[in-house]
């Protein structure tokens, strides 16, 4: 996740007791963070274990708080934390969204359209290069609550996309009669992803507009 400049640590000398190395704690979360989603998309293309695949992804995704946080605590944030961290960030929702998409096991359906993969990703890149531009331009902007928001929508419905895809986790919920409502509080989530997920890139849009009258 990005996170903001560091807060001068109590430690003697203004230094943080980590240390300012970007081999780091914090970085190298980021680091597992990126194997675990590789791991996941070997998995996903293998098309078993998706009990296995939500808990990598949930797992993966409370690191990017764990890094974030740590990194901020400590005054860990580096140049290579903040260039690293949002492209892992980007790496496992996109590629997760990109493995599963139209992806259907045994009758059992991931639920993710090709169009919402390509919503997603093109509110990615579209931010990155805003984003770009902006700090070219000596502006801040950094990330806004609308992107977090959209970050912890995408780690819950992801992994619930995960779950409809497994054969035993289906098996169980139908015993239940549970099945129907599973799947469908997996649509919603994903329409709550999308949802969230253009809203952002309006509300990066309309600041972008803002800065850039004010800097003219």
């Amino acid at each position: 996740m990005a996170v903001s400049e560091p807060t001068p640590s109590p430690s003697a000398g203004g230094h943080s007791p980590l240390g300012r190395s970007s081999l780091n704690l914090p970085n190298a979360i980021t680091v597992l963070r990126l194997i675990l989603s590789i791991i996941l998309f070997i998995l996903i293309e293998m098309g078993q274990l998706w009990l296995i695949c939500a808990l990598l992804f949930s797992v993966a995704a409370f690191t990017d708080f764990l890094d974030g946080y740590l990194a901020r605590k400590y005054g860990q944030v580096t140049v290579l934390g903040r260039i690293l961290d949002p492209f892992v960030d980007k790496i496992i929702v996109c590629g997760t969204f990109i493995f599963l998409q139209n992806r259907s096991v045994g009758g059992l359906e991931s639920g993710i359209a090709a169009w919402m993969t390509f919503v997603v990703i093109a509110r990615e890149m579209y931010v990155t290069s805003l984003r770009a531009v902006m700090e070219q331009r000596g502006v801040d902007f950094s990330a806004q609550w609308s992107g977090k928001i959209k970050m912890v929508v995408q780690s819950i419905a992801l992994p619930a996309c995960l779950l409809t895809l497994s054969p035993v986790l289906h098996g169980w919920l139908e015993e239940q009669g549970l099945w129907s409502g599973f799947v469908v509080l997996r649509d919603v989530l994903l329409w709550a992803t999308v949802a969230i997920t253009l809203y952002s890139g309006a509300e990066y849009t309309v600041r972008g507009a803002r800065l850039l009258r004010g800097e003219g």
